[in-house]
C-alpha cells in the first residue's frame, strides 16, 4: 500500500525520523504536564471545577484551547495564549510604528529583538492573567459547590508558578519549530485541540445510544453527524487552500552578451490571507461583556446576557459581522498592493494589460475586495457553525469541532506540517504524501 510504503521512506530519513522523534518527545511532556495540578487544589476542589465546566459553553472553550489544563487546574492552565496575544500586539505594532518597522527589515537582528520585546509582553500578561484566572477559580469552584481560599502570598506564588508554566510551554514550542517538524506553538494548539476530540467524540457517540438520557435519532444521528463534520472539514481545506494566481510579465533584460527575463510568474492571492485572526481578534472583543459584567456583578443585565450567551442569536450575529469586518481590517494591513507594485515596477515585472505604477496597485486592490468577500462571509458561516449544531442537540464538547477557531488551526497546522514533511520527502527523491500534486499549506503571516 502506497500509505505503509510513504511511512516507510520516512524512516528511511534519518533527519526526519530524528525531527518526529523529537517532536513526540517534546508534546508527550507537555500532554504530561497539563495533568500536574496547582499546589493546594484537592481533588474535590477539581471534580468541582470540571463539573462547572461542562456545564458553561464559555469555561469549555477555554478549556478546549489549553489542552484540558483549565478544567485540571494545572500548571498549564493559561496555556501558550498569552504568548499569541503577546505576538498579535507585537505584530500590529509592527504596522502602525516605524521603530517596529525598522526591526522588521533588519533582518535576523531585528527579528530576535522582536521576540525578545514579545517575551517581555508575555511575561508582562501573565503577570496579569495568573491572579485574574486563581480569583476566578475560586469563584467557580464555590460556585460549583467546592472550598478554596487564598490568601495574598498564596496567589502570588501560584500565579509564579502559572507563568513559569506558560514560559515552559513556549520554550517547548520554540524547540519543535528548530528541532522538530512543523510551527512549534502551532503544534502545541493542534495537540490541545486533538487531546480533546476522542473524549467529546465517545460522549457524543454514549449520547446517541439507544436507553441514553436525552438520546434523539438514535446511531443514525450519529453518522450524520460525523459526514457532516467530514463536509465542513473539506469546507475548511478548501478556505485555507484558495488562491486567485494573478499572471505578472517580467521584461527581458540584456546584461552583457546575455538576455535574462521574459518568463512569466502569478501572483497567488489567498481567499483568506487573514487566516484564523479575525476569529481571534472577534472572541477577545467578544469577552470583554462577560468580564465587565464579572467585575460589575451586573450579569442580570439583560444587554450582558444577551451577549454572554454563546448560543444566542445576538451573540452569534455581532460576532459574524465582527468576523467579516476583522477579515477586511487584518486583510488591509497584511496584504498591501502598493508595496506589491512597487516591487513589479522594480524588478521588471508587470501585469498584462495593466500599467506598472498605481494602476496596478488599484488593480491588485480590486481583486483582494472581490475575492475577500467571499472568504469573509465563509469564514463568519465557518465560525458560527458550533452555534447550529448545538441548536440541532449536538453536544457542547463535540460541537466545538463543527467549525470556529478549533477547525481552521486543526486544518491548516495539518496542513503545513504535511507540507514540511513532504518536502523532506522530495529533497530526498522520494514520492510526496500526496499522489496528484503538492499539499498546499497557509502562505499568511500568522501561524495561528
Amino acid at each position: 500500500m502506497r500509505f505503509i510504503e510513504t511511512l516507510k521512506n520516512i524512516w528511511k530519513i534519518e533527519e526526519l525520523r530524528q525531527r518526529l522523534l523529537v517532536t513526540f518527545m517534546l508534546v508527550a511532556v507537555y500532554r504530561l504536564g497539563c495533568y500536574v495540578v496547582l499546589p493546594g487544589i484537592s481533588p474535590s476542589d477539581l471534580d468541582a471545577l470540571s463539573n462547572f465546566t461542562n456545564k458553561s459553553g464559555l469555561m469549555q472553550l477555554l478549556d478546549m484551547f489549553s489542552g484540558g489544563a483549565f478544567s485540571q487546574a494545572s500548571i498549564f492552565a493559561l496555556g501558550i495564549m498569552p504568548y499569541i496575544t503577546a505576538s498579535i500586539v507585537i505584530q500590529l505594532l509592527g504596522m502602525v510604528l516605524p521603530s517596529f518597522q525598522k526591526m522588521q527589515r533588519e533582518g535576523e537582528s531585528g527579528r530576535q529583538k522582536l521576540n525578545q520585546y514579545t517575551r517581555y509582553l508575555t511575561v508582562l500578561i501573565l503577570l496579569l492573567q495568573g491572579p485574574a484566572y486563581l480569583v476566578n477559580l475560586q469563584v467557580q469552584v464555590s460556585a460549583a459547590g467546592g472550598g478554596a481560599s487564598m490568601g495574598f502570598w498564596t496567589l502570588a506564588f501560584l500565579t509564579v508558578i502559572l507563568a513559569a508554566g506558560s514560559m515552559f510551554i513556549m520554550w517547548l514550542g520554540e524547540r519543535i519549530t528548530d528541532r522538530g517538524i512543523g510551527n512549534g506553538i502551532s503544534f502545541i494548539i493542534l495537540i490541545g485541540i486533538i487531546a480533546r476530540f476522542p473524549g467529546a467524540l465517545f460522549y457524543e457517540f454514549t449520547s446517541r445510544l439507544p436507553g441514553s438520557t436525552g438520546a434523539q435519532g438514535g446511531l443514525i444521528m450519529f453518522i450524520v453527524e460525523l459526514v457532516l463534520l467530514f463536509a465542513v472539514t473539506v469546507g475548511a481545506v478548501l478556505l485555507v487552500q484558495g488562491t486567485r494566481k494573478v499572471p505578472v510579465q517580467y521584461a527581458k533584460r540584456i546584461v552583457g552578451n546575455r538576455q535574462y527575463g521574459g518568463q512569466r510568474q502569478y501572483i497567488p492571492l489567498k481567499v483568506n490571507a487573514a487566516g484564523v485572526m479575525p476569529i481571534i481578534f472577534a472572541q477577545a472583543i467578544m469577552f470583554v461583556p462577560i468580564t465587565l459584567a464579572g467585575f460589575s456583578g451586573q450579569g442580570s443585565n439583560s444587554f450582558v446576557a444577551a451577549f454572554s450567551d454563546i448560543n444566542g442569536f445576538w451573540y452569534n450575529f455581532v460576532y459574524f459581522l465582527m468576523i467579516v469586518a476583522f477579515t477586511y481590517f487584518y486583510t488591509a494591513i497584511t496584504v498591501r498592493p502598493t508595496n506589491i507594485a512597487e516591487d513589479l515596477k522594480r524588478n521588471n515585472g508587470f501585469i498584462p494589460g495593466v500599467k506598472p505604477g498605481k494602476p496596478t496597485a488599484e488593480y491588485l486592490d480590486s481583486i483582494m475586495s472581490r475575492i475577500t468577500l467571499p472568504g469573509s462571509l465563509f469564514l463568519g458561516i465557518v465560525a458560527i457553525l458550533p452555534a447550529f449544531a448545538r441548536f440541532f442537540g449536538i453536544s457542547q464538547n463535540f460541537a466545538q469541532f463543527f467549525g470556529g477557531t478549533s477547525l481552521l488551526i486543526l486544518v491548516g497546522v495539518v496542513l503545513d506540517t504535511l507540507q514540511q514533511i513532504e518536502s523532506h520527502l522530495m529533497m530526498h527523491h522520494y514520492d510526496g504524501l500526496m499522489k496528484n500534486g503538492k499539499i498546499k499549506g497557509r502562505t499568511t503571516g500568522s501561524a495561528y
